[in-house]
This record gives C-alpha cells, sequence and structure tokens, in this order.
C-alpha cells in the first residue's frame, strides 16, 4: 500500500472513530447495573437487582475576575467555576421472606435523577498596598491586606421512593 493510501486510510479510520464516539460523550449519565446473576444461580437464591446512573460532570464557565477602582488586584481573584450534573440515580429490587396471608414478597427503591448545580469555592484577594496615589508623586500608601473566601454552593432537588410488591 502506498504512503498516501496508508494517509487517507488513516484519515478515514479517524473520523469515523470520532464519528462514533460522540454520542457516548455527549451522554448525561452513564448506566451501570451490578451483575449479580452469577450468585443467584450458583447459590440458588433470589438475589437483589441493583443499577443506576452515573452522571457526567459539566463545568461551566467561570466569572472571571472584576477590575475595580482603588485596587491593585482583581476583586474575584480566583473565580468560581460553575458545576451542572444531575444526581445519581439507584434502582434496588430485593426479595423479602415470604409472610403468610401477605401479598408483597419484593421490596423497592429508586432515586430519581434530578438536576445538580454547584459552585466552586473561590478567593478575593488585595493587595498590602493601595493604587498609586497622586499626591504621593505615584508612589502607592501601604495599607492592610485583604482577603475572603467566596462560599460553595450546591443546589439540588433529590426524591426518592420506597415500594412494597409481589415479583419484580
Amino acid at each position: 500500500m502506498k504512503p498516501t493510501s496508508r494517509g487517507t486510510f488513516a484519515a478515514a479510520v479517524a473520523c469515523v472513530a470520532a464519528a462514533v464516539a460522540t454520542p457516548a460523550v455527549a451522554a448525561d449519565a452513564v448506566p451501570v447495573a451490578v451483575p449479580l446473576g452469577g450468585v443467584e444461580h450458583s447459590l440458588g437464591v433470589e438475589t437483589p437487582e441493583i443499577g443506576g446512573t452515573v452522571p457526567l460532570l459539566k463545568p461551566g464557565t467561570p466569572d472571571g475576575p472584576r477590575y475595580t477602582e482603588g485596587r491593585l488586584m482583581p476583586d474575584r481573584t480566583l473565580p468560581q467555576l460553575p458545576v451542572n450534573s444531575e444526581m445519581p440515580s439507584l434502582d434496588l429490587s430485593t426479595p423479602l421472606p415470604r409472610v403468610p396471608g401477605e401479598s408483597f414478597d419484593h421490596l423497592s427503591a429508586t432515586t430519581a435523577a434530578s438536576d445538580l448545580r454547584a459552585v466552586t469555592p473561590g478567593a478575593a484577594l488585595d493587595a498590602p498596598l493601595s493604587a498609586p496615589r497622586a499626591d504621593a508623586l505615584g508612589l502607592p500608601a501601604p495599607k492592610l491586606p485583604q482577603a475572603a473566601l467566596l462560599a460553595p454552593a450546591l443546589q439540588a432537588a433529590p426524591e426518592a421512593g420506597l415500594d412494597l410488591a409481589s415479583g419484580r
């Protein structure tokens, strides 16, 4: 195979791989199932069914530094970073011992995936010098340094459900 044919073939394979991988990267969460089928078959008992999703974090655009008059350093020296995601979901169904006269034999617990918004901590610092002063021939005056921590924030609305039912 000629080098030009190899290069063309490699470029085509790279484009196909990128096209196939793009939907997986664009997903909001990755499904996860706990495989307990082998335990059920080897021990001859009914095992719980466990599954759920693991969310992928999506960082946002940080609110950049703000320059204010009279300060040498910007207002938000270390900006806060917003992060959006979902709360992880969980589906659990486990067998219960059969109680005579009762119609339920499984307990199921579920948590729904809900939006999660967070902001990382940040910092605001100021130098121990003032801005250059015209009355002092452009020299800054000493002052006390300032430091502040911008608190993180977390906002979510989780939901969960618990149910007794018959069968899976």
